[in-house]
């Protein structure tokens, strides 16, 4: 990523989650959300729980990339879940 800008921004949003707070966020379908991060191209982190505390990073990607990312982070998601991760 060369935006070193929105690159600090995603960290910082991500240690944010790691602390419980995932901010902008919404749900896309199938146990997995979206955490939209204003910056940039617009980017966005798709993740998934495990029960009440885990998160698993999935993907991510910008505005102009979201829907496929959306399914990518579907398919990695079933692929966790068929493989016993759940």
């Amino acid at each position: 990523m060369r935006d070193k800008r929105a690159k600090a921004r995603i960290i910082a949003r991500l240690v944010s989650a790691s602390f419980g707070n995932v901010g902008d966020c919404k749900p896309v379908g199938e146990g997995i959300s979206e955490m939209r991060i204003d910056v940039g191209a617009g980017y966005r982190v798709y993740y998934t729980r495990q029960g009440t505390v885990v998160y698993i990073l999935l993907t991510g990607g910008s505005k102009a990339t979201q829907a496929q990312g959306i399914k990518q982070a579907i398919r990695m998601a079933r692929e966790l879940k068929e493989s016993g991760h759940d």
